[in-house]
């Protein structure tokens, strides 16, 4: 179990990244996107509340397993911040790689609540809801680019 737990928080070794592990961990979640993004948008939002349920307790978990708060190389949470970023969005690479942008800037700059999660909750909660707030962040701004452009 404790092999699957480090599988899924390193999204299948991205966190291992000797830099920017967070930006690989995205990067490694775009293939997931554009499965779920064949959806149905319905389905598309009841697999992303199951996984970020899956995200919290396997963050949780690695964290012991590593031995860190929100460990470097969890990036489980990313791949959920990525999604959130994406949900109802058209699937064309201009949306994939403005989203992708957007979700790693918000996710670096941590505006609030995104800082709140980050430093104040002790648990696999924290680790995936700072990026669930970076994740509206960029939804917004998407959703903004699309309205007047």
């Amino acid at each position: 179990m404790n092999n699957f737990v480090k599988l899924l928080a390193t999204w299948g070794g991205s966190g291992y990244a000797p830099f920017a592990s967070g930006t690989f961990g995205t990067l490694a979640g775009i293939p997931f996107y554009l499965v779920l993004a064949r959806l149905p948008l319905h389905l598309y939002l009841i697999t992303l509340v199951a996984f970020f349920f899956l995200a919290c307790w396997v963050s949780g978990r690695a964290e012991i397993l590593f031995g860190e708060k929100d460990s470097g190389k969890i990036v489980i949470d990313e791949v959920v911040g990525y999604l959130v970023t994406m949900a109802a969005f058209p699937l064309e690479w201009r949306w994939v790689v403005a989203g992708f942008f957007l979700f790693r800037f918000f996710d670096i700059v941590k505006i609030p609540p995104a800082r709140w999660f980050d430093r104040e909750l002790k648990n696999g909660y924290g680790v995936v809801l700072d990026d669930v707030a970076a994740g509206c962040y960029a939804w917004l701004c998407l959703w903004l680019l699309g309205r007047f452009f």
